[in-house]
C-alpha cells in the first residue's frame, strides 16, 4: 500500500474507520472524511498515532449538500496529483422521511447521489492515477429493493428500510453502469456487502441486533483493495470476498441507463 492514495468516505466512524487505520499501518497515504470537523480532528489524530503514519489527512463535506460534495472534489483535485483508490462507504439510515438543502430525501442523497457526483468528478484523476479502483459499499438489503423512477424521493410512501434498501440497489445500479462506461480505463469498479457489522447505523435501522467487529467489515474492503489479480475485475458485486450474483432488477441494463441519466440530472452534471 505505500505510494498508494486511498480516500475512503464515512472514514471517522465504523467500517471507515477502521478501513482507514488498517491502510495507514499499512503506509498508504490515507484520505478520511467526514461531516464533523471536532470528531474528525479526532479520529484524524487517533489514526495518525496509531498507525505513526503522518499522511493522512482530513476531508469535511456533509453528504446532504451537493454544494459540499463538490467542494470536496475541488479539495482533493486540488491537493492531490493522484488518486489510486476510491472507497465510497459513507451512509445513512434515517428513521423519518427529511428532505436535503437540494429538495432531496436523505438518504437517498447521503446514499447514492453524493457518491455518484463525487465518483464523476474524480474521474479524471483516477484515470490518470490508472491502474486505479473505485469500491462501492452496498448491502444484500438491496435483493428486495425496486426502484421506481418517477418516485425517487420517496413522496408517494416512505418506509425507513425500503429507502435504505432502495439505495443500496441504487449503489449496484452505479457500479455496474460505470464499469460499462470505464471499459479498457485500467479504472476497475466493484461493489460490496460488508456483512451486518455492529456500527452506529445498524443501531440506527435495527437496535440492539448485534453484528460482527468492524474489523470484518474493513477486511472485506481490504480484499477488493489487496487481493492480486483484482486490478482486473470490474462491475462484480462481492459477498465474503466472492463474487456473487446481484439482483435481476440490478442488472437490468436499460435500468442502469435509465437510472444514470436521471441521477446525471438531479446532481447538475447534465441538462
Amino acid at each position: 500500500m505505500e505510494n498508494k492514495v486511498i480516500l475512503i468516505t464515512g472514514s471517522t466512524d465504523g467500517i471507515g474507520k477502521q478501513a482507514a487505520l488498517e491502510f495507514a499501518r499499512k503506509g498508504a497515504t490515507v484520505l478520511i472524511h467526514g461531516r464533523n470537523p471536532s470528531l474528525g480532528k479526532t479520529v484524524l489524530s487517533e489514526i495518525r498515532k496509531a498507525s505513526q503514519n503522518d499522511n493522512v489527512f482530513l476531508y469535511v463535506a456533509d453528504f446532504t449538500s451537493l454544494k459540499q460534495v463538490r467542494q470536496l472534489a475541488d479539495d482533493i483535485l486540488g491537493k492531490n496529483a493522484e488518486l489510486d483508490i476510491l472507497v465510497n462507504n459513507a451512509g445513512v439510515y434515517t428513521p423519518r422521511r427529511q428532505l436535503t438543502e437540494d429538495g432531496f430525501e436523505v438518504t437517498f442523497a447521503v446514499n447514492h447521489l453524493a457518491p455518484f457526483l463525487l465518483t464523476n468528478l474524480l474521474l479524471d484523476l483516477l484515470r490518470k492515477s490508472a491502474p486505479s479502483r473505485i469500491i462501492n459499499v452496498s448491502s444484500m438489503a438491496h435483493q428486495g429493493a425496486r426502484i421506481d423512477l418517477n418516485d425517487l424521493n420517496s413522496t408517494e410512501r416512505f418506509d425507513a428500510y425500503d429507502a435504505y434498501s432502495k439505495s443500496k440497489l441504487a449503489n449496484l445500479l452505479f457500479t455496474f453502469a460505470l464499469a460499462d462506461r470505464l471499459n479498457g480505463s485500467s479504472v476497475t469498479v466493484n461493489a460490496l456487502h460488508p456483512g451486518v457489522i455492529a456500527t452506529k447505523m445498524l443501531r440506527a435501522g435495527f437496535g440492539s441486533m448485534g453484528g460482527r467487529p468492524v474489523e470484518d467489515g474493513a477486511a472485506r474492503i481490504a480484499y477488493l483493495v489487496n487481493t492480486p489479480g483484482s486490478e482486473s475485475i470490474t462491475g462484480k458485486y462481492f459477498v465474503n470476498d466472492k463474487e456473487q450474483a446481484s439482483s435481476s432488477q440490478s442488472r437490468d441494463l436499460k435500468l442502469q441507463n435509465q437510472f444514470w441519466a436521471i441521477s446525471e440530472k438531479m446532481v447538475g452534471l447534465s441538462a
